[in-house]
């Protein structure tokens, strides 16, 4: 069976069409349209009209996409940027309107939780007490689990397009001052769910997300181009000294770096942050990094 997912998140509105015949999915087709959503909302903001706009002529050209590929009609979620907008009924009435493609919101435990089932069927059983870390532009998905299905999910307002707009408006780079405001909030925040993580001492972590995968890249971990199954670890040691650098650089000299990607080069910054953080405060001293 063929299938397709459209995800929308605050950066990007991906498609992914796979094969789905049992055990682990492969993809056949993926393909990307960078919108940046992030950028037209304040925190908790409206997503102004012209926005909604561009999101529907996106998830259109998706579900086209997916229909030449053979996939059944995609399966459209959107993330926090949509999620928390105060017109988010007006957003996805008009996406459907426009595009016959009925986009819905799940709330951040459940993304926490279909992440987790991810990472898992990826990372297999031997594995054992699987930590999950997925920084999204919008929110923090921290999940926990010994078997298929997490025990314990949370969702943090703590994603890297969220916090840059917060902390770092106006700064590139961004002064000590406002990154070190930022690592407070993001130790405040974490305070208790990192609790939890280090007291049920998961044997494996996993993070997910583009994110992380840019850090890892940018740490010392494989290029994409060496395929999916290449086992890439990001070490907090490493991740730590990442921060440093990328404070010192304007976004422009970020985006030279291994792994950032020019659009993401503005955010990275509050990514590593809060990526080094969660990973000090719940006692992880290496992920592995999940390429779904």
């Amino acid at each position: 069976m063929r299938i397709s997912v459209v995800d929308v998140g605050s950066n990007t509105v991906r498609l992914v069409v796979a094969d789905a015949l049992g055990g682990v999915p492969l993809p056949v087709h993926t393909k990307k349209w960078r919108l940046r959503l992030s950028e037209h909302v304040a925190h908790g903001g409206r997503i102004p009209d012209s926005a909604v706009h561009q999101l529907s002529e996106a998830v259109a050209a998706a579900g086209r996409t997916a229909e030449r590929w053979g996939a059944a009609g995609p399966f459209a979620f959107a993330t926090a940027v949509v999620r928390s907008a105060p017109n988010r009924p007006e957003v996805l009435r008009t996406v459907h309107a426009e595009t016959g493609i009925r986009l819905c919101t799940l709330p951040g435990e459940v993304e926490a939780e279909l992440t987790f089932l991810g990472a898992r069927r990826w990372m297999g059983w031997r594995s054992g007490p699987l930590a999950l870390l997925d920084i999204g532009g919008g929110s923090l998905e921290v999940a926990f689990g010994r078997g298929r299905l997490p025990e314990f999910a949370a969702s943090l307002p703590l994603g890297a397009a969220r916090l840059t707009h917060e902390f770092f408006q106006g700064e590139d780079p961004p002064s000590a001052e406002s990154v070190k405001a930022l690592r407070r909030k993001v130790r405040h925040q974490l305070r208790d769910v990192a609790a939890r993580i280090r007291w049920e001492g998961p044997r494996t972590a996993v993070a997910t997300s583009r994110t992380f995968q840019q850090l890892g890249r940018l740490c010392g971990a494989a290029p994409g181009r060496h395929g999916p199954f290449v086992e890439r670890r990001l070490h907090r040691t490493d991740l730590g000294a990442a921060v440093e650098r990328l404070a010192a650089l304007p976004a422009a000299e970020r985006a030279r770096l291994p792994g950032i990607s020019a659009p993401r080069a503005v955010q990275s910054l509050a990514g590593a942050v809060v990526g080094h953080t969660v990973m000090k405060l719940t006692g992880l001293k290496t992920v592995t990094i999940c390429p779904w």
